[in-house]
């Protein structure tokens, strides 16, 4: 199970870089516009969280450390919850991009250029991710 679960946060976490890429080539860390958008604290908490939660769930698939595998899974947690609070942002505002389209290209924020394949795949790969590893860490 603990491979299943590395296997799934590895591919998660090339779907989030992919994305994370296209957040910055889009100038996601110069938006300052007001409103509703995913700021730089909330994507780099969020990326580094993930990061730090792989490397030490990687640590305790060679180590078989019970104690390494919950502190990993709180992790990620954490970084679900950073990443629903991103979905979030991304979806109302695409709900209200499709009514009102922005006055330019550079007033769009970085996010909604985002391809809905990738955010749908990472999402669910991190569903996936997030019950194999707590799959793992009880044991099963």
């Amino acid at each position: 199970m603990e491979w299943a679960a590395l296997i799934s946060w590895i591919v998660t976490a090339g779907g989030g870089f992919v994305l994370l890429a296209l957040w910055l080539r889009h100038g996601g860390m110069r938006q300052r516009e007001p409103g509703r958008r995913i700021r730089p604290p909330l994507i780099l908490s969020h990326f580094a969280l993930a990061a730090t939660g792989l490397v030490l769930w990687i640590i305790y698939v060679v180590s078989d450390s019970d104690a390494l595998a919950w502190i990993a899974f709180a992790i990620l947690v954490a970084v679900a919850v950073l990443g629903w609070t991103m979905f979030a942002i991304w979806w109302q505002r695409r709900q209200t991009g499709v009514t009102v389209a922005p006055a330019s290209p550079s007033t769009e924020p970085a996010e909604q250029r985002f391809p809905v394949a990738i955010v749908t795949l990472h999402g669910l790969l991190a569903v996936t991710t997030v019950v194999l590893v707590f799959l793992a860490a009880l044991g099963v």
